[in-house]
């Protein structure tokens, strides 16, 4: 039975010793910890932040590719009372420096190759730089914490002669509006926005998890894909999963397609937490050439065919996605809408939700055998939401939202705080949608980067995108306003276009023919000027979003 009451660290530790003999995290084809083995490093790093002279409430910066150790130095973090405040390794060495002196942290533990690229001399305030690979000391201001490094074992031993076990284990215990987490939504100077999520942020996320996946349970497992940086990542694919007595699989390295599914195929995951670009991926490269076939599109038209092909579909996707999982969970952003329908249209047990940092992540959710199309469910529990519209049901608006997951708000910007939550305690999420009679949400698109249309109708540059990025050979795209005209950038889905021996010229008009197609369908506000290739991917933030400020004419 769940206890209400129960500080989040209690949950951890409590799965820690119940737990002990169970495998707890991998990184993909490396090594295994036991969660006896995590609990062992947990109380090594214990011993390194005293030498540091770390105090409870001081900040712990970790940036790093997803791994076992990432994860061992982040429990150990919170398990400690210390801050995490976790970095995107893609971050360029300036934003790192950035993040890590604004968030004031005292220690840094780094991967290898981020290490590389930074500079200890930026960051003055630091006591110690620590690799994540090995824990190997890299920098230290005093010698004091040199030597601890060096007879850490030592150190050890002695504080616990009789060997380390379970009633060792004996974490901080939380208070319910105690910063536990500093997530930045960007590493640039002018726009970096460091979270302060609590422990009841946190642990209101947990318990979100723990109500609506009942069926995950100790030595389940799962496949680590997206960026422990980012909350959505964080919460359900590590910490949910270390409060059950899951084996978390990392894959360490930048998630291909082709590396997921090879993932899927060996570890066989209970539960997949993806985001819509790898689904979509999975859609566009392997479904749509053969559906687009003429014969299988007459098949299609003719009921029991129909249903054959998709049942023939369905147990080769579920098979692709490693045949043992309980639900696909989609969020970060909008499914195509397409690929929704056919999911949808054959019965895959898939679902999208909807949530933001500043809630640590989670705002809507339902689970897939009650979700509705094109609706990213209903509001959580512990949550309350309001879309501000004289005709919620019919007239979209901006999405307010209100409870126990909400920030605590932006480290060190009152006034952005002041401009995210107003006085009643109502987050504006910037987002635009409506909510159906039975409270599904409907998310219309993001209300910033809503253009005025020519007449003053509300353009909503992710509808437009959605329609692009659903044509073969599109991999990405953006739609922004040029003197009075729609334009869609786009960068290419080279891989396909060079498999088919595209040249470029024949690129460029492909993608003519996609426009004229594409504006048959659209309003005439809507309609695409012109099409502008891109050589390369869109710059992203953390939560996978293109930095659309980049890219404004």
């Amino acid at each position: 039975m769940m206890d209400m009451n129960k500080p989040f660290n209690k949950y951890i530790e409590d799965s820690i010793k119940e737990n002990w003999e169970y495998l707890a995290l991998s990184d993909y084809n490396g090594s295994t910890f036991q969660y006896k083995d995590i609990a062992r490093r947990i109380e090594k790093l214990h011993i390194i932040f005293e030498e540091c002279g770390l105090k409870k409430g001081d900040k712990v910066a970790i940036c790093g590719r997803n791994s076992a150790n990432w994860g061992i130095v982040f429990l150990a973090t919170l398990a400690y009372g210390a801050v995490a405040v976790p970095i995107l390794h893609e971050f360029k060495a300036d934003s790192i420096h950035h993040v890590v002196n604004h968030s004031d942290a005292r220690i840094l533990f780094v991967g290898d190759v981020v290490w590389e690229s930074l500079n200890e001399g930026a960051m003055p305030w630091l006591e110690a730089i620590i690799l994540i690979p090995d824990f190997s000391l890299l920098y230290a201001r005093s010698s004091k914490i040199k030597l601890a490094r060096e007879k850490l074992n030592e150190m050890y031993g002695k504080k616990y002669p009789k060997y380390f076990r379970q009633e060792h284990v004996r974490y901080h215990e939380d208070k319910l509006d105690e910063l536990a987490v500093i997530s930045y939504t960007s590493g640039t100077t002018g726009f970096s926005k460091g979270v302060m999520l609590s422990y009841r942020s946190l642990r209101s996320n947990l318990l979100f998890a723990q109500e609506v996946f009942p069926d995950m349970k100790a030595g389940d497992t799962l496949v680590s894909m997206l960026p422990m940086a980012h909350m959505y990542g964080l919460m359900f694919e590590f910490i949910f999963e270390m409060s059950m007595g899951v084996h978390v699989h990392f894959l360490t390295r930048l998630p291909s397609p082709k590396i997921i599914l090879d993932a899927f195929a060996k570890v066989k995951p209970n539960l997949i937490i993806s985001v819509p670009l790898i689904v979509e991926k999975i859609y566009k490269n392997r479904l749509m050439p053969v559906l687009e076939k003429p014969l299988v599109k007459l098949a299609m038209k003719l009921p029991i065919l129909d249903r054959k092909i998709k049942k023939k579909i369905f147990a080769s996707l579920e098979s692709a996605f490693g045949g043992e999982f309980f639900e696909l969970v989609v969020g970060g952003a909008a499914f195509n809408r397409d690929a929704e329908k056919f999911f949808k249209d054959i019965g895959f047990r898939y679902t999208a939700g909807y949530g933001m940092t500043e809630c640590g992540p989670i705002i809507s959710y339902a689970d897939w055998r009650e979700a509705r199309l094109y609706s990213c469910g209903k509001i959580v529990s512990r949550m309350t939401i309001k879309i501000d519209s004289p005709d919620p049901e019919k007239i979209d608006g901006e999405i307010f939202v209100r409870g126990d997951n909400v920030m605590l708000g932006y480290y060190k910007n009152d006034e952005a705080t002041k401009e995210m939550i107003d006085e009643d305690g109502w987050l504006h999420t910037g987002d635009v949608g409506i909510m159906d009679k039975d409270g599904y949400l409907f998310i219309r698109g993001r209300s910033k980067n809503m253009i005025l249309g020519p007449s003053g109708q509300n353009i909503y540059p992710e509808e437009i995108e959605d329609k692009i990025n659903a044509a073969m050979y599109v991999s990405e795209s953006l739609v922004v306003e040029d003197d009075g005209k729609l334009v869609a950038l786009i960068y290419p889905d080279y891989t396909q276009t060079d498999a088919d021996g595209f040249a470029k010229e024949d690129i460029r008009k492909v993608f003519e023919k996609i426009r004229v197609e594409l504006n048959k369908e659209l309003p005439s506000y809507c309609q695409i000027a012109a099409v502008r290739l891109y050589p390369e991917e869109f710059e992203k933030t953390p939560k996978r979003s293109i930095k659309r400020y980049l890219y404004q004419i």
